[in-house]
């Protein structure tokens, strides 16, 4: 019964309260996201309606192909699992800055908004990648270690925040849910309101660490604020 509702389900933009659930029956939907200069890329399959991430000294992720308006649908819910941590893992520095999974909000820059110099900024990273990199990013981790605050801001970018839902090696091999306010995280982690176009990514990463990790997701849920 799962299946065949999932099947029905699986990424459908729908009506009311939900507007898409993906349970994982296929990953026709995302799309590869690589960087240029990491050249060893995760792997990421479809395995019994869950996601299976595979990270070995690398880095990449999946997207999601479509985008939608967070101050209609700021909720987001999701199931994952981890095999392991990383020893050398540490979200605050850029030799540590790995994670097993997360699950990432990337808010889209829009030009008829920005400031003279944020213009200039954003003009010069298109015409070297061939598209507007993301306003701002927000990331749920399973961090590696427990840390001091739950939301960190990136070694790499100060416009980048980490938000830590599990830590360490307690509760892995088991399943874990969440439900966040992505909008209310936004303005606590940022101070601000954020751009209302979003989608979603997931990633897998052990480029920095050398590390290797085997992850899962159940199903990703993205509703209004009334569910």
């Amino acid at each position: 019964m799962r299946l065949l509702l999932g099947c029905f389900l699986t990424l459908v933009f729908l009506q009311g309260d939900i507007l898409l659930k993906e349970d994982f029956n296929s990953l026709k939907n995302w799309e590869p996201l690589t960087f240029e200069k990491i050249k060893e890329h995760s792997t990421y399959e479809v395995q019994n309606s869950a996601l299976v991430a595979q990270s070995q000294n690398s880095a990449s992720g999946i997207k999601f192909k479509k985008t939608y308006d967070i101050y209609k649908y700021p909720v987001l819910s999701f199931k994952w699992k981890i095999n392991n941590v990383y020893k050398k893992g540490d979200a605050t520095t850029k030799q540590g800055d790995d994670y097993p999974i997360r699950i990432y909000v990337m808010f889209e820059y829009n030009p008829d908004k920005a400031s003279f110099f944020e213009a200039i900024k954003y003009d010069i990273a298109k015409s070297i990648y061939g598209q507007y990199p993301p306003h701002s990013t927000v990331n749920y981790i399973w961090s590696n270690k427990i840390q001091k605050e739950n939301i960190i801001t990136s070694a790499y970018t100060d416009r980048s925040k980490m938000i830590i839902l599990n830590s360490g090696e307690k509760n892995i091999n088991t399943w874990q849910e969440h439900t966040v306010n992505v909008l209310e995280d936004y303005k606590k982690a940022f101070g601000d309101n954020p751009p209302s176009r979003v989608t979603l990514a997931i990633m897998s990463d052990s480029d920095n660490t050398g590390e290797s990790s085997l992850s899962y997701i159940d199903f990703i849920e993205v509703t209004n604020d009334k569910k």
